[in-house]
């Protein structure tokens, strides 16, 4: 293999390892395919924004859209070996390596990461690749992340880390021999391009709002098939915020059906209960066993907007249809007997 081959060779193995090369891991030997002039100090730095607002409810799956900006700086040059007047091939070669040093500040093919330590807020996306970005610059599109807050989460501010894990260039080197004096260009240049790994971490910080949040905490009332009843509903306001002129709305399905699906709660305060009451029809069908409604609340907020509740579920159950009485039948066709006896008698009476 001639001189310039071996270059090229050593040249795309340099790149092409740098990826699974330890961070910060000493220069090897065979870096040095030729000439080193220049010692670099600085590499990026970047730094992540939420985009919007942070503030959710519990409950919510939303997206987080995040900006990234490069703010790596290079702090000094060190010469590596000195050229002289005269050394035209070292000259031009110095001067090519002075631009490549100056991009070991391009964090280049970001691979950014969310997590979370607390299980109720969940991160539903995976690793999300951000592209390269150079020193000052700020990424052309936010990297997005889906998050889902438990709906029993408490109200508060909950950080989430942010890896960011890339590349940097930390070195390099030319080499070449062949000097055209008509362009000035060494013509058999080749250049190795040592990159190294590097993570950074940032806390990125949601906040689930205080609010209403309402639960059951009880129900009673005996349902039967083919006959109405009254079901009883104890609310909580297990949140943080007072829930003002609250009133619950009943969604009635099949086996039930009422014509009462309004009760009023009045205010809640963190909390207190309130019982609603419905008046409850049951089909004559309807199988026994446990069944689940569904209520929402509606009520004005501390700043007094109008909102309405998640979704809050009843547990209730269809009982057994009654049994007759033992003897029943018998002892309604005596009384129907003694009723027909006694208009009978009447009669009598009268054509007397």
């Amino acid at each position: 293999m001639n001189k310039n081959g071996l270059f090229t060779a050593v040249t795309t193995l340099l790149i092409l390892c740098s990826a699974v090369l330890p961070a910060q891991a000493a220069f090897p030997k065979n870096f040095d395919i030729s000439e080193n002039y220049y010692n670099v100090y600085g590499e990026p730095d970047l730094n992540a924004t939420l985009i919007g607002d942070n503030q959710y409810y519990r409950g919510d799956t939303v997206t987080l859209s995040i900006e990234m900006m490069n703010k790596g700086e290079i702090t000094g040059f060190e010469a590596d070996k000195d050229v002289d007047f005269g050394e035209y091939v070292d000259l031009v070669l110095q001067q090519t390596e002075m631009q490549y040093e100056a991009q070991a500040t391009t964090a280049v093919g970001i691979l950014a990461t969310l997590k979370s330590n607390d299980p109720n807020v969940k991160v539903k996306s995976g690793p999300q690749q951000a592209g390269t970005l150079k020193q000052g610059k700020q990424s052309s599109n936010p990297t997005k992340f889906t998050i889902e807050i438990n709906k029993n989460t408490s109200a508060g501010t909950y950080p989430l880390t942010l890896e960011l894990t890339y590349q940097y260039q930390n070195n390099v080197q030319l080499g070449g021999d062949e000097y055209d004096t008509t362009t000035g260009i060494v013509t058999n240049k080749d250049v190795g391009i040592w990159y190294e790994n590097k993570t950074q971490a940032q806390t990125i910080n949601i906040e689930v709002k205080e609010e209403p949040y309402f639960e059951v905490t009880n129900v009673t009332g005996d349902l039967y098939p083919d006959e109405g009843g009254m079901l009883r509903v104890t609310y909580k306001n297990t949140g943080e915020e007072p829930a003002k002129d609250a009133t619950v709305r009943l969604s009635a399905a099949d086996p039930f059906s009422t014509t009462d699906d309004q009760a009023y709660l009045g205010t809640l305060n963190p909390g207190e209960e309130a019982v609603a009451v419905f008046d409850m029809d049951v089909d004559e069908t309807a199988t026994p066993k446990p069944y689940s409604l569904s209520s929402e609340i509606l009520y004005e907020d501390a700043d007094g907007h109008d909102q309405v509740s998640d979704t809050v579920k009843i547990n209730t159950e269809v009982m057994e249809a009654k049994e007759s009485l033992p003897g029943y039948q018998i002892v309604t066709g005596i009384a129907m007997t003694l009723a027909a006896c006694f208009v009978l008698f009447r009669k009598k009476q009268q054509q007397e």
